[in-house]
């Protein structure tokens, strides 16, 4: 018996692509994704999904502060400072964005890749209201014909007279500079003296913080301790039993252990990465669980077990020298068992 002859399924019309390009963001972050890296391969996953959906809440304002932690090289950035800009303004050419990265070098090349998908031939074809005014078309700014704007600004930038309806945060802090007590606070007073003043409408108006977590003090831990905000958190390794809504009404379940986007970060490659960059530093930027200075000096798989039936023992003392210091010269920390059977040790 052979197999019965497959249907082609009929070709989408351009219309129709238009259509769901112009109504739905994942749709349109795929197309902006092969704008913007013609050369690479689009690897669709339900964290996208998730994180559409999530930026979607915001533009329909049912959320107003948005945190999405996220490993590095999931399509954070293109997701929240590529395409969402580039499709508020095609649907509302007059708003006024302002977005933010911890180096002025990075902030430019979002704006570029945002620029490159509002000039392409799909862009304006499905936002035909929605022009870039040529008299202000800088690498820092993009403004729209109808006085709309995406803003770049690094953290700790001047924003003196400037304001905006959406706020977005893409990594404000680089993870060479997280360690850093003096650096994160630089970015705290930035966030709380600067930025969060720049909102024309302080009920309404919305923040989106996207970053790989990496310290305990960072922007996203200092929010989260304060409430208020929406969190989708992503760790590479689930750590939880969890659904996670990719679109309204549907959820993607996730076990213990389920990895994130297992066709580009397979368990062995997290792994390399855990053991290269070690066990708190992977913590923090791939489980999204940063640990406090010190708090990861004990692992649980240092210790060993054993079964208290095989010994015949009257009595059991554990002792323990905890000689610890954050330091590579330190004492051992020492802990010791001692039984006692018939007066014996």
């Amino acid at each position: 018996m052979g197999f019965p002859a497959l249907r082609k399924s009929p070709p989408v019309s351009t219309q129709t692509l238009d259509a769901m390009m112009r109504s739905n963001f994942a749709c349109f972050v795929l197309k902006a994704f092969s704008t913007v890296s013609p050369g690479d391969t689009f690897s669709s996953n339900w964290h996208i999904h998730a994180m559409c959906h999530n930026l979607s809440k915001v533009l329909s304002g049912d959320v107003k502060r948005l945190i999405i932690t996220i490993p590095p090289r999931h399509l954070k950035s293109i997701c929240t400072s590529v395409a969402l800009p580039a499709f508020v303004l095609g649907h509302n050419p007059t708003r006024r964005i302002i977005c933010v990265s911890y180096s002025q070098e990075l902030a430019v090349k979002h704006a570029n890749d945002c620029r490159s998908v509002m000039n392409a031939d799909w862009y304006r074809r499905i936002f035909p209201g929605t022009r870039i005014d040529p008299a202000k078309n800088t690498e820092t700014e993009v403004k729209t014909t109808k006085q709309g704007f995406r803003l770049s600004t690094s953290v700790g930038g001047t924003l003196t007279g400037r304001g905006g309806n959406l706020i977005i945060i893409d990594d404000p802090i680089k993870p060479a500079d997280a360690m850093s007590e003096a650096s994160r606070e630089r970015v705290l007073d930035w966030y709380r003296t600067t930025l969060t003043s720049r909102l024309d409408d302080k009920k309404n108006d919305a923040i989106i913080l996207v970053m790989q977590r990496l310290h305990v003090g960072d922007l996203a831990g200092y929010l989260l301790d304060r409430g208020g905000w929406q969190h989708l958190n992503l760790p590479a390794i689930a750590q939880t039993d969890e659904k996670i809504e990719v679109a309204p009404g549907q959820y993607h379940t996730r076990k213990v252990g389920d990895l994130l986007h297992p066709s580009r970060e397979s368990e062995a490659r997290l792994l390399e990465n855990k053991t290269t960059m070690g066990s708190a530093t992977f913590a923090a930027q791939y489980q999204q669980s940063p640990v406090p200075p010190g708090g990861n000096m004990i692992s649980w798989e240092w210790f060993k077990w054993f079964d208290l039936n095989d010994f015949e023992v009257d009595n059991i003392a554990i002792s323990w020298d905890t000689a610890m210091k954050p330091t590579e010269l330190a004492d051992y920390s020492v802990g010791t068992v001692w039984t006692r059977k018939n007066d014996l040790y």
